[in-house]
């Protein structure tokens, strides 16, 4: 539904999700679950979903790449076997290492950073800062003056997101480039009708060697070839 290489990406990320909770015996984003459960617990208590909708950070996130970048990305998120701590989650809630990681990513793929953090983090602020906006409480008139008492809010963000909301938070932020998605590019409707036509030349070809093997099995059937020759003895 959400395009070939989107689908992938999903795929992929969903490998290195199941690594992760492989290595540490809980899966990620164990925080947000925790929120929601913490949420039900308080009377009238609103929960908001607030992140950037999947499809759309995928779709930028592959028209960022190019196709050799794709290509190391996906080989990469294939490939991936380092072994990953509780001790090494401990280290990355120290500002100093996570600041570094973020700085590896950026150096390496700093399109795919710009789209899947930075843009994430204006999006994340921009809905972070509409569900903060003050509560007007209801009037018994026309006449009487408006009130606004203050809103509560609890926002629960991965802690790599922290330090550009921050830097964002009294920027007048808009949202619509972001939420945009770029038409494909050339390489990938290149990808896409490669990856169709080996699928369906692979059922193709499967399909006719199982049709030929079948039709070579039910002639070698004794009651097959009893048939056929007494086919063959009818006079014409």
């Amino acid at each position: 539904q959400n395009g070939v290489m989107s689908g992938l990406m999903q795929m992929l990320l969903l490998k290195v999700s199941a690594h992760i909770t492989e290595q540490l015996g809980m899966a990620p984003g164990g925080e947000f679950r925790e929120a929601f459960k913490e949420a039900s617990k308080v009377p009238f208590c609103k929960f908001h979903l607030g992140d950037r909708p999947i499809p759309v950070t995928f779709k930028r996130a592959i028209a960022a790449l190019s196709f050799w970048q794709k290509v190391k990305l996906g080989w990469g998120l294939c490939f991936l076997s380092d072994p990953i701590s509780k001790d090494d989650v401990e280290k990355c809630k120290q500002k100093d290492l996570l600041e570094q990681m973020m700085a590896e990513m950026i150096g390496e793929f700093p399109d795919l950073h710009r789209t899947i953090v930075s843009e994430r983090d204006i999006y994340l602020t921009y809905m972070l800062k509409q569900a903060a906006k003050q509560i007007e409480l209801p009037r018994a008139s026309e006449n009487e003056p408006r009130k606004y008492i203050p809103a509560v809010v609890v926002g629960v963000v991965g802690m790599g997101h922290v330090p550009g909301i921050e830097k964002n938070w009294n920027s007048d932020l808009k949202i619509q480039e972001i939420m945009s998605v770029p038409p494909p590019s050339t390489s990938s409707k290149i990808f896409k009708f490669v990856l169709k036509a080996t699928v369906f030349g692979l059922l193709g070809y499967g399909c006719y060697r199982i049709g030929h093997r079948t039709v070579q099995f039910v002639l070698a059937m004794p009651a097959a070839q009893s048939y056929l020759q007494r086919l063959t003895e009818v006079p014409q």
